[in-house]
């Protein structure tokens, strides 16, 4: 409760969650939109939001699309970094209705939500590991 903004807690909880679907089975990579999944429906809960309210969501779920519309698939690592970059991108011209950037009302609309950004940088380290490890 103490963090400036509320990505703290929404990042707490997606980890939560999805570590959460490890410890009842899911493995990764195997399970990996599944373990996903949790995570994003557990952002969903926390912030009582949803995909296209100028938030986090708006590159989380479309991540999670591509996660689970091409498991398995070569380069599946570029693809979803490429999802995440775009999604962020189509941000801008929101208006956000949900989380701190909803105060600025009409002056959020032209600039990139930054809880997209920050999920956005967050998938791409995630995916840069997971290239090196291959």
């Amino acid at each position: 409760m103490t963090v400036g903004g509320a990505s703290g807690p929404l990042y707490g909880s997606f980890f939560l969650a999805a570590g959460g679907a490890i410890e009842r089975g899911r493995s990764l990579p195997e399970d990996l939109a599944d373990v996903f999944a949790a995570g994003v429906e557990a952002v969903e809960a926390r912030g009582r939001s949803t995909a296209g309210e100028k938030t986090m969501l708006d590159v989380l779920v479309p991540v999670l699309d591509t996660l689970t519309a091409e498991a398995g698939r070569p380069e599946l690592a570029g693809r979803v970094r490429a999802t995440a970059r775009q999604a962020t991108e189509r941000t801008a011209p929101m208006l956000a209705t949900k989380g701190r950037a909803a105060y600025l009302g009409p002056r959020s609309v032209g600039h990139v939500d930054p809880g997209a950004r920050s999920s956005c940088l967050i998938v791409e380290a995630v995916c840069d590991t997971w290239e090196e490890r291959l």
